[in-house]
């Protein structure tokens, strides 16, 4: 274990990988970094099983399996996902006894072209965890408007949650009173909330990738300045949003009967500017209860060369604010950036899905048996 990452953890960071394959698993990869990278949870999208799937290896057993049964494309992308997010958590199952459910937990996303079919969401979120099957499984449900009514209802039915793609202060307050709101009908409805899990996954690398590019085009001195500033000043605003919800008397009511508070999670934490240093979105954002999702390289460098100097976040809120004025000042709209953002996240996993759907019909044409 590093000592970079032992630190990290040690000021109440719960480090994920942002990553998953056949191949992790099998090979005992995951599990080797469960033991010696404090790795504690595991987080996939369609993105990333876009890639493992199209990459092929350990898939062509179940794939030659499917194809001989007849399976849709559909049936058999979901019997593929399911698999690998069983498996891992099972590899994770003692990291979740050992923290009474708060980590050893495995993330996996509902069908991304739902993302605005509220009906959808909820079904697809119901039969994910009927597949997987699992009690260390986050079902993650996008943070669009047609989300939150969803995540209300799915955590109301005692699934613990993954909320991903937020960008947007105002979209993590909403957020945060879904949750609450999927407590308190999970609490009438007589379920233990104390098995209810949820975090709340706030993009980080995306939102100085956009407003970066917008500094360039203003181009002044002051501009660029400002530039690397404000993906960190709104993670870390939402850090304050979420320290004043869940201490506020209505969480009060929901935590005396047992529940437990929707952490925030770092999300797209790989330095996308190579100027920037590339564990930025790790050194600077530490503060107790988060968890922090990390492509490998982001888990690799940290362990390199991480600089955890204890609490990154509290105490930055004013200057936090400070910057976010001084871009919007500078004609940078931050309503529009952060819709924006959701926009393009919604569409990039939806064509990352489509794609799969695609390579993996090919796949099971390949694989599949002649007719006598």
């Amino acid at each position: 274990m590093t000592d970079a990452l032992k630190r990290l953890s040690d000021e109440g960071v719960a480090i994920w990988l942002d990553d998953l394959s056949r191949k992790r698993i099998t090979s005992g990869n995951l599990a080797e970094l469960i033991d010696q990278s404090h790795v504690v949870g595991v987080t996939t999208n369609p993105a990333i099983f876009q890639k493992a799937i199209s990459g092929g290896e350990g898939y062509e057993q179940q794939l030659t399996d499917l194809a001989t049964r007849k399976v849709t494309v559909e049936e058999a992308l979901r019997m593929i996902t399911t698999a690998d997010v069983r498996d891992a958590a099972d590899i994770l199952r003692p990291v979740y006894d050992r923290t009474d459910g708060q980590d050893g937990r495995v993330s996996i996303e509902v069908d991304p072209r739902l993302a605005h079919n509220t009906p959808a969401t909820i079904a697809e979120a119901k039969q994910l965890a009927w597949l997987v099957d699992r009690p260390n499984t986050l079902i993650k449900i996008p943070a669009t408007k047609a989300g939150l009514p969803a995540i209300t209802e799915v955590i109301g039915k005692g699934i613990s949650v993954n909320v991903t793609l937020i960008f947007s202060l105002e979209r993590y307050r909403e957020v945060m009173d879904a949750y609450l709101a999927g407590l308190e009908k999970a609490k009438a409805a007589g379920l233990d909330l104390s098995l209810i899990h949820s975090v709340a996954s706030f993009f980080v690398s995306r939102v100085d990738s956009e407003i970066d590019k917008r500094l360039d085009a203003v181009g002044t001195d002051e501009a660029k300045a400002l530039k690397g500033k404000a993906a960190l000043a709104n993670a870390r605003l939402a850090y304050e949003a979420y320290e004043e919800v869940f201490s506020s008397d209505r969480w009060a009511a929901l935590e005396r009967v047992g529940a437990n508070k929707q952490r925030p999670l770092w999300a797209s934490t790989g330095v996308k500017d190579p100027a920037y240093k590339d564990t930025l979105y790790v050194d600077d954002l530490v503060a107790p209860n988060t968890v922090n999702t990390m492509p490998e390289a982001t888990l690799e460098a940290s362990a390199d060369h991480g600089q955890i100097t204890g609490d990154t976040v509290r105490g930055t809120y004013d200057q936090a604010r400070a910057e976010l004025d001084a871009v919007a000042k500078l004609g940078v709209s931050y309503d529009d950036v952060v819709q924006l953002l959701e926009d393009e996240g919604v569409e990039k996993f939806a064509v990352s899905w489509n794609d799969l759907l695609k390579s993996t019909e090919a796949e099971l044409e390949r694989l599949a048996p002649t007719e006598a």
